[in-house]
């Protein structure tokens, strides 16, 4: 794996991959026994899909059509994943960020030439541990004409049999077999998809946008001992995704828009940014200790 910058505090340790979009190898609580993972750890020779954490910028998840229409012009964006039919997640996560400052319990990356398709940007993003809670926060500025933009977070959490997830949301975003969203139900009327109690996730694949999302979530770890905390104040949508009961991983992905935001209405989430204009993300994850094997199974 390309070179990692080490963060550490005397409660967590979290490992930055700067060359692989800027994202996370690591993110590991300090426990009496070791390490425990908060995230999943990637594997030696991982590559972007493989790790604890990926910054989505200029746009989260897919665009159909080949691109948007905006400012009666269509944009065209590229595939940018071999084997997938749409862009997805932007360039931001497969780019390799330069690194600007570090010490012991941070690091600042910059992306000084994003871009895709129209889009043209600079980003800075930063890595912090406070007291054990890590603090994840992007600022995006346009370098080139008005579009919107969008984006958010990827974190990858360890699934075991276990593991359980709670949040709130008012509607959840069904999807066909393309991945693409086909409706948006009120989250009463879709209780396989509401996890505003203490839940399970499904034996079978999920990929769904959530909208209305208050802005936290708890993941359990009954089995790791941890029940694990996120907040991200900027974002209102959450996107839950796993392949199914025998994966080893589940994503829960704090962003500013649903799939596929660009060719909807309105274009809901997304942030129209003027030339030189600014945007920001901020993510928190924070873990407690409970006893291991005592918590209420989900």
């Amino acid at each position: 794996m390309a070179r990692l910058l080490e963060l550490s505090d005397a409660h967590s340790r979290v490992t930055v991959a700067p060359a692989l979009g800027g994202g996370l190898a690591g993110f590991d609580s300090k426990l009496a026994d070791g390490l425990v993972p908060v995230l999943r750890n990637a594997r030696p020779g991982a590559d972007a899909f493989g790790l604890a954490n990926n910054v989505l910028i200029p746009f989260s998840n897919r665009i159909s059509g080949g691109g948007f229409n905006f400012g009666e012009a269509f944009h065209a964006v590229p595939c940018n994943i071999d084997g997938q039919e749409f862009p997805a997640h932007g360039d931001a996560f497969l780019r390799e960020w330069e690194v600007l400052a570090a010490t012991g319990t941070s690091a600042t990356l910059s992306l000084p030439d994003g871009g895709i398709g129209p889009f043209r940007y600079a980003a800075e993003l930063t890595y912090a541990l406070e007291n054990g809670t890590l603090l994840a926060r992007v600022r995006v500025t346009n370098t080139g004409s008005r579009l919107p933009f969008g984006g958010g977070f990827h974190p990858w959490f360890p699934r075991r049999e276990g593991t359980g997830l709670a949040f709130d949301a008012t509607h959840v975003w069904l999807e066909d077999a393309r991945h693409l969203p086909t409706e948006q139900r009120p989250i009463e009327m879709a209780a396989d998809f509401d996890f505003r109690r203490l839940r399970a996730l499904p034996r079978s694949w999920i990929n769904n946008a959530y909208t209305g999302w208050r802005g936290s979530a708890t993941v359990l770890q009954p089995e790791l001992g941890l029940s694990v905390e996120i907040t991200a104040p900027d974002m209102d949508v959450a996107i839950v995704f796993s392949p199914d009961g025998n994966a080893d991983f589940f994503c829960f992905e704090p962003v500013t828009h649903a799939v596929d935001a660009f060719n909807q209405q309105g274009m809901p989430g997304l942030r129209v940014l003027e030339p030189g204009a600014e945007m920001a993300m901020e993510m928190r994850i924070a873990w407690r200790t409970i006893k291991v094997g005592a918590a209420r199974k989900p």
